[in-house]
């Protein structure tokens, strides 16, 4: 887990040159080379793998495995006339742990899909046309076109976030949540809806190559629009990093309709039941295993501890740290493992950093659990002061480090709430919360005509959702028909 650093940066300025588009035959301008491209996917997945959390579940893995080889070995990088350093580049796909509903893929060849997105396919040829889409942006290098746009800087952590701000305001609490090094860098690298167009195209295209109907990939987007905006999460969503060409929905249809022409007696499958097979027990929106808030106290089951939150701060709860945000933005707290082996190795590594200075130094505990206490002073490049507090202690076999941060002229109003946040952390006894499970996917027959509001278990929702967000998972509107005997994702009854 990074830690926060104050007035350093690192600019990382692709190199551009001219390389080989393996979709287009042609040469034109990139960032990297191809072998630049393969090696920053490779750093950049440990960073994603990190900081989102693999979704465990090896039987989905394999199968979500097996569809992608399939689109891949029909696309532009597994052709005969490709080549050789480009076809013989090895693919990996991966499902996150998270609820957002998105894919995305880093140059090199790493595509990932959220579980969230999964949950919000309906078949195989839904699936097919998305991982398609993805392989589509590796294949027409797109993120290294972009590169050869802009130039980079990266900021590590608080440096990027607040460098050039007048305040912690703004987005900066938000920019410090997201991950640093090359991960944060290539998903900064937003698509041109000309991108967006070419991979959809070639998603289509390599979906009815393979043998699927990808016209069926119009329902997803269809769905896509419906779907609100997933605050408190550090998954970009689909929307905003995959901006709308147009017309999206048609346009699919469209193509899958010219390209079922262009190579005719290929088949056009759906397989929908061959999916849901698979997305039985899937864990449905957020996992409280994970840790949950209740009452402005986080609870974390498997690690056995509980805090209490600030009255109205935000919470962003991520695989390896948790994030509470002040409702102007203007201060937060950052909780997580330390890199460290002990309490005192942390402190000291805290104090050590680059460009703060040391106000206090202290030990004192927690309760019961000895703590090391430190208060620095640092500058953004504007010259403004940032005061950070942190708590160091072990618990339970592990690490971990509290870090308050505000604008120094503001650190007095904020203080009592970070000590109040730390000196609430204990162990979680509670057995009702040390035994609380995740709402798992269930796939079931309608036993009846009606329409699907009937079917919404009100009392076995996800907290986090609505009546509304599992009639999209289903691809159904709420007053929507639904003939008995079709399948329906809906919450595990138990």
């Amino acid at each position: 887990m990074p830690m926060v650093v104050l007035a350093v940066s690192v600019s990382t300025t692709g190199c551009v040159s001219t390389g080989l588009n393996p979709v287009s035959g042609n040469t034109r301008a990139y960032g990297y080379s191809w072998e630049e491209e393969v090696r920053l996917g490779e750093q950049a997945d440990q960073q994603i793998r990190q900081q989102f959390g693999v979704y465990e579940d090896e039987a989905l893995q394999q199968y979500v495995d097996r569809v992608a080889q399939e689109v891949l070995a029909v696309s532009h990088m597994r052709r005969d006339g490709t080549p050789p350093k480009f076809r013989d580049t090895e693919f990996t796909f991966r499902i996150l742990d998270s609820p957002v509903i998105n894919a995305f893929a880093l140059p090199g060849g790493y595509v990932y899909v959220t579980r969230g997105l999964m949950a919000h396919l309906n078949n195989e040829a839904q699936l097919a046309v998305v991982l398609g889409h993805e392989i589509g942006h590796v294949a027409a290098r797109h993120a290294s076109q972009q590169a050869a746009r802009q130039q980079f800087t990266q900021g590590l952590l608080l440096a990027g976030a607040v460098a050039g701000q007048a305040a912690l305001g703004g987005s900066a609490a938000e920019n410090i949540l997201g991950i640093g090094g090359q991960a944060a860098q290539l998903l900064s690298l937003s698509y041109s809806r000309d991108n967006e167009r070419e991979s959809d195209q070639l998603g289509v295209e390599y979906a009815v190559k393979a043998g699927y109907d990808a016209a069926e990939g119009s329902e997803f987007f269809t769905s896509l629009k419906r779907i609100r905006d997933q605050s408190g999460q550090s998954i970009p969503t689909w929307q905003s990093t995959h901006p709308d060409p147009g017309r999206r929905e048609d346009t699919i249809v469209e193509l899958a309709q010219n390209w079922r022409q262009k190579v005719p007696g290929t088949a056009q499958a759906v397989e929908q039941d061959a999916y849901y097979a698979q997305l039985e027990g899937m864990v449905m929106g957020k996992n409280p295993r994970q840790g949950f808030v209740e009452d402005e106290v986080f609870y974390h089951p498997e690690l056995r501890f509980r805090f209490p939150v600030p009255s109205g701060w935000r919470v962003v709860n991520q695989p390896s740290q948790v994030a509470l945000v002040a409702p102007n933005q203007e201060a937060y707290l950052i909780f997580g493992f330390a890199q460290e082996e002990s309490p005192e190795a942390a402190a000291q590594a805290f104090a050590s950093q680059q460009g703060v200075t040391v106000v206090d130094r202290s030990t004192t505990d927690v309760n019961g659990i000895r703590a090391r206490r430190v208060l620095v002073s640092g500058q953004t490049q504007r010259g403004q002061e940032v005061r950070l507090l942190g708590y160091f202690l072990e618990y339970d076999g592990n690490v971990y480090r509290y870090q308050g941060v505000s604008a120094g002229a503001t650190y007095n109003t904020y203080r009592p709430r970070f000590e109040r946040t730390v000196q609430g952390f204990r162990e979680l006894t509670d057995p009702d919360k040390l035994n609380v499970q995740p709402a798992r996917l269930a796939i079931r027959a309608a036993d009846r005509t009606a329409s699907f509001r009937a079917f919404v278990p009100e009392s076995a929702l996800p907290e986090d959702m609505t009546a509304g967000d599992l009639a999209i998972i289903n691809q159904l509107a709420l007053d929507d028909p639904v003939e008995a005997g079709r399948p329906l994702k809906l919450p595990s009854d138990g």
